[in-house]
């Protein structure tokens, strides 16, 4: 399915646009462990990913906005089974005619491994920098 470390990065972008839950956690393996910077701090395990991420695709649904993703700054290192990816992704909730409601990014790392012959993301770590003197987050 995912050939390739760009397959899969492709699939996340795509996916998010779609508001494709079951497209998004495609890329996922079933024993993922996810560090996020949003809400719950960390989800163990495919199940618990898919229970925040199907209701993040919703709520984009209800607010009627697609969400855009760019992948930027990426520096990836390919070995025989395994992977990693780290940069930046720039989010954006666009409204019905592409306008941004709201914009974010982040900082992510993605380990990846070969499950049956197709790149998985089995370990993501997103995060924000914070200011040190209020600690306020700063989303760029």
């Amino acid at each position: 399915m995912f050939a390739t470390v760009q397959d899969l990065l492709t699939n996340y972008t795509e996916a998010l646009y779609a508001g494709d839950a079951e497209k998004f956690l495609s890329g996922y393996a079933a024993d993922v462990h996810i560090f996020d910077c949003f809400e719950q701090w960390e989800y163990g395990g495919i199940e618990a990913w898919r229970a925040f991420v199907t209701e993040w695709f919703s709520g984009m649904e209800q607010e009627g906005a697609k969400l855009r993703a760019e992948v930027k700054s990426q520096t990836a290192e390919e070995y025989e089974d395994s992977a990693h990816v780290h940069g930046i992704i720039s989010f954006a909730a666009l409204d019905q005619f592409g306008q941004p409601l709201r914009k974010t990014k982040n900082r992510f790392t993605f380990v990846l491994r070969k499950v049956d012959g197709s790149w998985r993301i089995v370990h993501e770590h997103s995060s924000v920098p914070v200011h040190m003197e209020d600690g306020r987050a700063i989303f760029g």
